[in-house]
């Protein structure tokens, strides 16, 4: 039967296209984030171009390569950015494409998700959807061969995501990414004073004070901090920055903030 492969939508626009110069840009981001902290079970990282997320994004990748050759799956989670869906959408596709070769899809992680409340397939919108997208390179090169599951989250309450991630939260051979950038388009000193809050409101665990206009992966992030709380795992504040930080103008910029979970 023929394999249903997802190709790479933004390569090439958010990240190098050639494989030889993404490995390298991705290695060098990690590495300027590297760690000896204990590694998390969750990350919350940003999903930008490189050139304004990555290095923010770097440094939370970074905080998982101990888990090299332990983590076996991923689940990540993002937000739609091109279609509008209510619920979640798994993709239909056997793999997820990239410059770096074929991530496998999880299908047993797949299965179990679609047995959830509001989770359907739907390709369309992961077909132009680049919050997934550009977390795998990082995976790929952190973590080396992993399957993957991803999930588009529309709208959806906090106890729906919880209940999503309860379905597919495993142990130490599961990893859990949610993608999101925070505040957007506002001039940097607004953007650093709301995002601020906003950190202070993930790393207290605190799902209700993160508000729709705090970050595009609102709906996500609300669900893994209520996760987090009942399962009584710390939050973590790894890097906050915005796009004036990384790439330059600061009249109207994007905020970027990592986080570890556990």
């Amino acid at each position: 039967m023929r394999r249903r492969i997802r190709p790479p939508a933004v390569a090439g626009l958010f990240y190098p296209a050639q494989p030889d110069v993404l490995a390298a840009l991705v290695d060098r981001l990690v590495a300027a984030g590297r760690t000896e902290e204990p590694p998390p079970a969750a990350l919350v990282v940003p999903h930008a171009g490189y050139e304004y997320s990555g290095p923010v994004a770097g440094v939370a990748h970074a905080r998982v390569v101990a888990r090299r050759g332990v983590v076996r799956r991923v689940v990540v989670l993002g937000p739609a950015h091109r279609v509008w869906l209510r619920g979640y959408a798994v993709s239909s596709a056997d793999g997820f494409e990239t410059p770096l070769g074929t991530v496998e899809i999880d299908d047993e992680l797949r299965r179990r998700a679609l047995e959830c409340a509001d989770v359907v397939v739907y390709d369309a919108a992961h077909a132009q959807e680049h919050a997934i997208e550009v977390q795998l390179p990082f995976l790929q090169r952190v973590l080396g061969t992993v399957r993957v599951l991803p999930v588009v989250v529309g709208e959806a309450t906090t106890a729906e995501v919880a209940a999503i991630l309860d379905a597919v939260w495993g142990g130490p051979e599961t990893l859990v990414v949610v993608s999101s950038d925070l505040s957007h388009y506002l001039d940097h000193a607004t953007a650093t004073t709301r995002d601020r809050r906003t950190a202070a409101a993930i790393v207290g665990r605190l799902p209700e004070l993160v508000g729709d206009d705090d970050a595009c992966g609102a709906c996500p992030i609300r669900g893994l901090l209520a996760i987090a709380r009942r399962r009584g795992l710390d939050v973590r504040l790894l890097d906050l920055r915005t796009s004036a930080d990384t790439a330059g103008d600061s009249e109207r910029v994007v905020g970027y903030g990592a986080f570890a979970v556990g």
